[in-house]
């Protein structure tokens, strides 16, 4: 198995995300505060060395670490 570069949680935001789950619906859903989703997006996004949400998925789905 391939190690990830997201985090486990991470990376159920993103799969969340490009369900088109809003950030108050993921917290909701995982249970977890939207800062704690906001700041789970920004480390994924730093870590891919991108700027935005559009462009961490596009990274991520790239690296395969996504699919749709």
């Amino acid at each position: 198995m391939k190690n990830s570069i997201l985090t486990k949680r991470e990376k159920e935001v993103f799969e969340l995300l490009i369900l088109n789950y809003t950030t108050v619906e993921i917290a909701e859903k995982l249970g977890i505060s939207e800062k704690t989703v906001r700041n789970h997006i920004s480390n994924a996004m730093q870590k891919l060395g991108v700027k935005g949400r559009a462009s961490a998925v596009v990274e991520l789905l790239k690296l395969g670490e996504l699919t749709i």
